[in-house]
């Protein structure tokens, strides 16, 4: 029986069109397992035994610099530095220190810098108004150039100058 093609059906997807599509999902299922894999874990300190120790353990890692990668917090490093100093943290919170003998004692130790939210004092308070400061500028400036823009004639009666025709 011949059929015409207008009474064809149409044709699905061949299987070997959908080999690549395959190997594709395939791969983007690898590269989940692989980036959810719990053996990539940072942290190896062992846990707290309270849950809100853990929580301020947690807590305290993040808001420390990793001093050797400079812009990840304590608890996404995997560098010995990192491990070192979260070991640190674990201990200070054992010993009974308070969030803010840990940060005093880790900003002697390493200076502001360690801190992902440095303290306002008199060295760094330009670097907290410095913002302020230039929006206010910013602001002066816009209002300065809208005003000389008013006083700027509305028409324009000079003719356009003549383009040169090629």
């Amino acid at each position: 029986m011949n059929r015409s093609p207008a009474t064809t059906p149409p044709m699905l997807a061949h299987p070997r069109r959908l080999a690549p599509l395959r190997g594709l999902a395939a791969l983007a299922v690898l590269t989940t397992l692989a980036w959810t894999n719990p053996a990539l874990a940072v942290d190896d300190t062992p846990p707290l035994p309270d849950p809100v120790m853990q929580q301020r353990y947690l807590g305290l890692t993040h808001e420390f610099r990793c001093m050797q990668c400079q812009n990840e917090a304590l608890a996404d490093s995997n560098v010995s530095l990192a491990a070192d100093l979260r070991l640190e943290v674990h201990d200070l919170l054992l010993a009974g220190k308070s969030d803010e003998e840990i940060r005093d004692y880790m900003v002697a130790r390493y200076g502001e810098f360690i801190l992902f939210r440095p303290r306002m004092n008199l060295r760094n308070a330009w670097l907290w108004g410095a913002p302020g400061i230039l929006l206010l500028a910013g602001l002066g400036l816009t209002y300065r150039v809208m005003r000389q823009r008013s006083r700027l004639p509305i028409t324009d009666d000079e003719p356009p100058d003549q383009l040169p025709h090629a």
